[in-house]
């Protein structure tokens, strides 16, 4: 799949954008994953089946982003019962007085042509802390898009300090994140030209992509 990456003047382009022009996306769980790694003696990695995510924007400038993403703690699989039954106790996710693992974008940093640095609030037991998902965006040039992103944490930051019996395992954390969007409305969006320094209009149908 070819990087494609809109670069454009947007202040002459859209001089105002009504709400009809405001980029919008569909992101599709189906055809997305969620899933997570932790170095230990015993391999320890999986997936969420059940979560939603959200990416909106105030005009086609790519700094008015947010992404939203609320999982379901409880639907955590690593394909084993024992470990995903650890997991979901009170010791680690504490499923039961808190149900949902979530993400809320504070800001977006670009960092190349198509790399960028999503900075948030993530929230695991009813913790929140600063959290930065750096993500990588694909796009196909028809309006859909593709977006991995990781994001690294320390566990004991967010109360899950215990261990698994007969496992060692790391305090580090990856999260890993592959979202496929589709822009149904408004217009593409607008991400800076890194190596010019300005921005220019390529295509009016291409999409720097999210799911």
């Amino acid at each position: 799949m070819q990087l494609v990456v809109l670069c454009l003047f947007a202040s002459a382009i859209f001089p105002s954008v009504n709400r009809a022009q405001v980029p919008v996306f569909k992101i599709a769980p189906d055809d997305s994953s969620i899933k997570f790694f932790v170095k230990a003696s015993v391999p320890l990695e999986g997936q969420f089946e059940k979560w939603d995510a959200a990416l909106t924007f105030t005009s086609p400038d790519v700094s008015t982003g947010i992404l939203e993403i609320k999982i379901q703690a409880d639907t955590v699989n690593t394909g084993n019962g024992v470990k995903d039954g650890k997991l979901k106790s009170e010791k680690f996710f504490n499923v039961k007085e808190y149900p949902v693992i979530s993400f809320l974008s504070k800001k977006i940093v670009q960092t190349g042509p198509d790399t960028f640095e999503v900075q948030g609030d993530f929230t695991v037991r009813g913790v929140s802390k600063p959290e930065t998902l750096a993500l990588t965006v694909f796009a196909t040039g028809t309006g859909a898009g593709e977006i991995n992103g990781t994001m690294a944490f320390d566990r004991r930051n967010y109360g899950m300090n215990a261990g698994i019996p007969f496992m060692k395992i790391a305090d580090r954390i990856e999260v890993t994140v592959n979202l496929k969007a589709q822009r149904i409305s408004g217009l593409p969006v607008a991400p800076k030209s890194q190596a010019a320094g300005t921005m220019v209009q390529e295509s009016r149908d291409t999409v720097v992509g999210s799911h």
